[in-house]
């Protein structure tokens, strides 16, 4: 048999099988697509990037258990779209990281009171917001008041990327702003007078004066800005499932009830309210 006739041969023989492997992937990618339909990054979980220190939105117990505000809602919502509470994961990671973490995979959401804005919105994609409320001043100094102008001149604590750090840059201008991974270490700071003042969100802002003896001096609404989950940018079947499921929740009164569990005599957005009695 001749080199020509016997290489015909052998390629006649690969295509058969190479056939039958394409035929294979072509058969099954619409079952692997229907087995996944929320994009995630593992089919059987959900995997929840979030802080560990944001009491009482998101923080870890003594146990090492993630709960608050925003994880108990999650974990309703997901439930909602058909995920048991042991396939959600959560990870706790710097505030800085979590929109990156979720925008080049690490993550599938990302949960811990995350403001919506314009510039994060190029880094995610956004849920519809669930959350909203007051960005504060904490300190024990007496020369820092109610009047944002006392300010000037102090060493003012953020937490790197938060609506907080953006907010005082813009407006603090005259003020020296210092960057912290977390409030924990930030009101450290305050306490062993790193810093003059450290501004996070309200609730976590009472949390941490009625701790150390501390006052809230300022608060600024931040109704403009709702708190959302983020997904991956382009992954609309899983925003869209989050957005069904959470307004299904607000709907039924269980967003209502986690509101006044987690911020007992705070006022409530009529918008996340039931409609009806």
């Amino acid at each position: 048999m001749s080199q020509t006739i016997r290489k015909q041969t052998f390629l006649s023989r690969l295509a058969t099988p190479l056939a039958a492997v394409v035929m294979a992937i072509t058969l099954t990618s619409p079952a692997q697509a229907e087995d996944n339909p929320y994009n995630l990054i593992d089919p059987a979980s959900v995997s929840v990037g979030s802080l560990g220190d944001a009491k009482p939105y998101a923080f870890t117990t003594a146990a090492g258990e993630f709960t608050g505000f925003d994880v108990e809602f999650l974990r309703n919502v997901l439930g909602r779209i058909g995920f048991d509470p042991e396939q959600i994961l959560f990870t706790g990671q710097e505030f800085a990281a979590l929109l990156p973490s979720v925008a080049n995979g690490r993550f599938d959401i990302a949960a811990a009171a995350i403001g919506i804005t314009e510039k994060r919105e190029e880094v995610v994609d956004f849920s519809d917001g669930y959350l909203a409320g007051y960005l504060s001043v904490l300190s024990g100094e007496d020369a820092v008041t109610d009047d944002p102008a006392s300010l000037a001149g102090k060493r003012l604590g953020v937490v790197q990327g938060t609506l907080q750090e953006m907010y005082a840059r813009k407006t603090f201008t005259d003020t020296d702003i210092v960057q912290f991974p977390d409030n924990n270490t930030g009101v450290a700071a305050l306490n062993n007078g790193t810093i003059d003042a450290h501004f996070l969100d309200y609730e976590a802002a009472k949390t941490y004066g009625e701790r150390y003896d501390l006052a809230i001096k300022v608060n600024i609404p931040s109704f403009d800005a709702p708190a959302g989950f983020a997904v991956k940018p382009g992954n609309d079947a899983l925003r869209e499932a989050l957005n069904t499921a959470m307004h299904e929740a607000m709907e039924d009164g269980t967003w209502r009830d986690l509101y006044q569990k987690w911020f007992p005599g705070s006022p409530m957005p009529k918008q996340y309210l039931p409609t009806t009695n």
